[in-house]
């Protein structure tokens, strides 16, 4: 069995990717923040739909923002299924307020669930990552941290997935030597499941679509493929690579 945790998984991309793993002989640990009761049936809604598939799965709520959270989710993944293979790191949020407009707690909180508890997560499952026999580690970015145009920055968000970009391809050269990798997708605007905005109103998606070369929003399976494929056995000899996935947006 393949054991793979997936952290923000009760929504959007992360959700995608645990649908794209699930099947037999996949463990899956599924995190989701569940701040509400909402939030927790969304994710419970996603291991459901995991199971029917023939998937292993569990589930952990926690607040990863926290310090402590990605180390207990790690312990709580172990303890369910013994060791893990892969990690996705999906959980954030994007955070459009302007350089002038941030507070420092609105920084300290996109770094605290983006960079700091991917480092946090990877560092603890480290030890089985580095005896697995074909461990893969994908961290979900975004175009924000690529991508700087009038009216269109991210500040805090674009801050916390360069970070997240650096720790990845620190970690890929950690792993290399036992054969694991790590590498970073980099989606576009993405449709949000529905009756979700994120940070846009519906005008502010339209004119996003319209922008892209393709003139249209990544579905969140669009992401989920090239994760899948990063997880491969086909993708064994890429590490360290930042994959856009966005329809040509940062081409412009």
């Amino acid at each position: 069995m393949r054991v793979s945790i997936i952290t923000g998984s009760g929504a959007g991309i992360g959700a995608a990717v645990a649908r794209r793993l699930a099947g037999p002989g996949q463990g899956l640990m599924l995190h989701g923040q569940g701040a509400d009761a909402a939030g927790r049936a969304r994710l419970e809604a996603v291991v459901e739909t995991c199971i029917k598939a023939g998937s292993e799965v569990a589930f952990h709520c926690t607040d990863l923002s926290t310090a402590g959270a990605a180390s207990e989710l790690v312990a709580a993944a172990r303890t369910r299924f013994g060791r893990i293979d892969v990690l996705v790191h999906a959980a954030g949020f994007a955070d459009r307020r302007s350089f002038r407009d941030l507070p420092r707690e609105g920084l300290d909180r996109s770094l605290a669930v983006m960079p700091a508890a991917f480092h946090e997560l990877a560092r603890a499952a480290l030890p089985d990552l580095l005896q697995s026999a074909a461990a893969r580690v994908v961290a979900i970015s975004s175009f924000v941290a690529h991508r700087f145009v009038p009216g269109g920055t991210f500040p805090a968000s674009a801050a916390a997935k360069a970070a997240l970009e650096a720790l990845v391809k620190c970690l890929a050269i950690e792993l290399a030597a036992t054969g694991g990798t790590a590498n970073v997708v980099v989606p576009g605007y993405t449709r949000k499941d529905a009756g979700r905005l994120g940070s846009l109103d519906p005008a502010a998606w339209q004119k996003a679509a319209a922008a892209n070369p393709q003139q249209r929003l990544a579905e969140p399976d669009d992401i989920a493929a090239a994760v899948s494929f990063l997880l491969s056995q086909e993708a064994g000899h890429v590490t360290g690579a930042v994959l856009p996935v966005d329809g040509g947006l940062t081409l412009m």
